[in-house]
């Protein structure tokens, strides 16, 4: 790898930030990741990462491509603390539109643990490179700048509340998240911020964590229950580690799931099987309930701004975050860190605009899945333009057909998992499988297909 300077800073250590570094530290002589928490010693929940004690799973794409990064961490996940490998076709239920899809053996790889798991193992990774140090306790105040030279020369920070000192950089990557401050920065420096694209979901979900059994799901490492007509109520169980369940559930746009036992087993009845209710009807809770509210997804356009100042890049959550039921962020910022490697083994010359233009086409795949499918909920706002109720419409017809049809529920999940693009459902071999499944299914997307998802019977 060419070197292209002696310092580089990413603020954030965050899933996304600790990729960003990762890739940083193959180009510039030292790596420096600022970070507002201080960072636990156990595998705890921090402040900083809100979602933290909710569900997490890494995507096949994702587990990839962090094992590319970080060679063997997927078994070191599992062999030092007890997270899952599996196949996501295969070893997880997966119900939509109020179906149930087949399950089959497939080539898709997940990881499984939770988010202080996940993220801690691949600090730790990160921080046994030579060329990379963490700040821990640190507030980034705003960017030093060159105005001559309309770039970025570093940061000011304030470490553990003493006095604000500047750090040097000859790149600064923000990877703080959705609650980044560089439109306020870019806008302090006389650049305009990035035009905002905003989804309305309010989408609200509940988590505790119980005891798992062996013989629990049948053995399977989890189910998926995505929200659907008439009540759009979504329901998630995942093993974790620690022979654990982390189970959430919640709807949308204020339809919040209560936090006792008796309101949150009603809840999940509500849902299109049961299957979640009846584990956690008989588990021992580990833990108590824990609320977690998201408003919106929201996408900053900065690959369409005219001006953006050198030296600098935002990145992961910071461009883009989604409704965190689908579970995308984790792989999209891994995805773009692909991209950022690419962007810099061209050099640094144009760098944002080139990575900006590279990250818009990765994220466009994510946001049109979920912002798309959270459209099909009459009360979310947005446009709704014929193609993308032909999708809708498609897809709810493929869900039927693959009740019976792995080929196509492992087709799907390829799409889900950011393994093939949305575009791989419409090849004729797949259209004609979605046409033949349900001549032969005769099952509509209503009221039999919540029965026959809640039997769980033979037929699926």
């Amino acid at each position: 790898m060419k070197n292209l300077g002696e310092h580089a800073i990413v603020i954030g250590a965050s899933m996304g930030g600790l990729l960003a570094a990762r890739v940083l530290s193959d180009f510039y002589t030292r790596v420096t990741l600022l970070e507002r928490d201080a960072f636990p010693a156990a595998h705890t929940p921090r402040k900083g990462v809100p979602q933290g004690r909710h569900t997490h799973g890494l995507l096949a794409r994702g587990s990839a491509i962090l094992e590319e990064f970080f060679a063997g961490y997927n078994a070191e996940v599992v062999a030092q603390s007890g997270g899952l490998i599996g196949d996501v076709a295969n070893d997880v239920i997966w119900i939509g539109h109020n179906v149930r899809l087949a399950n089959a053996r497939s080539d898709l790889t997940g990881l499984l643990a939770s988010r202080p798991v996940l993220e801690g193992h691949l600090r730790r990774r990160l921080l046994r490179l030579p060329n990379v140090r963490a700040i821990e306790s640190c507030a980034v105040t705003g960017l030093a700048t060159d105005p001559v030279r309309k770039s970025v020369t570093g940061v000011r920070t304030c470490v553990d509340g003493k006095l604000e000192q500047t750090l040097d950089a000859e790149l600064v990557v923000d990877a703080t998240g959705r609650g980044s401050s560089s439109a306020a920065w870019l806008e302090a420096l006389g650049y305009p911020p990035p035009a905002n694209e905003k989804v309305e979901i309010g989408i609200c979900y509940m988590t505790r964590t119980y005891r798992r059994r062996p013989t629990d799901l049948d053995g399977k490492h989890g189910i998926v229950v995505a929200g659907s007509a008439p009540n759009w109520r979504n329901g998630v169980m995942l093993a974790q580690e620690n022979d654990s369940w982390i189970v959430s559930a919640g709807g949308f746009l204020g339809d919040d799931a209560p936090d006792d036992d008796q309101g949150f087993l009603a809840y999940l009845a509500t849902l299109p099987t049961m299957e979640i209710h009846d584990v956690v009807a008989r588990a021992e809770p580990l833990t108590g309930y824990t609320q977690y509210r998201y408003a919106s997804s929201l996408r900053r356009r900065y690959e369409k701004l005219a001006r953006f100042p050198g030296n600098y890049l935002v990145f992961g959550d910071a461009i883009c975050s989604f409704n965190p039921v689908y579970g995308q962020g984790m792989t999209v910022a891994a995805e773009e860190a692909l991209a950022l490697q690419q962007c810099l083994r061209a050099g640094s010359n144009d760098l944002a605009r080139r990575f900006f233009r590279s990250a818009a086409k990765i994220v466009d795949i994510p946001w049109d899945i979920a912002v798309g499918n959270d459209l099909r909920h009459p009360h979310v706002k947005g446009a709704r333009p014929p193609m993308l109720r032909f999708i809708n419409w498609y897809i709810g017809k493929l869900h039927v057909a693959a009740t019976r049809d792995s080929t196509l529920a492992t087709a799907f999940l390829k799409v889900v998992n950011l393994m093939m693009p949305p575009s791989s459902l419409l090849r004729p071999a797949i259209a004609r499988r979605v046409w033949w499944g349900n001549r032969r299914c005769g099952v509509s997307a209503g009221s039999r297909a919540i029965e026959t998802a809640r039997g769980n019977g033979a037929s699926l």
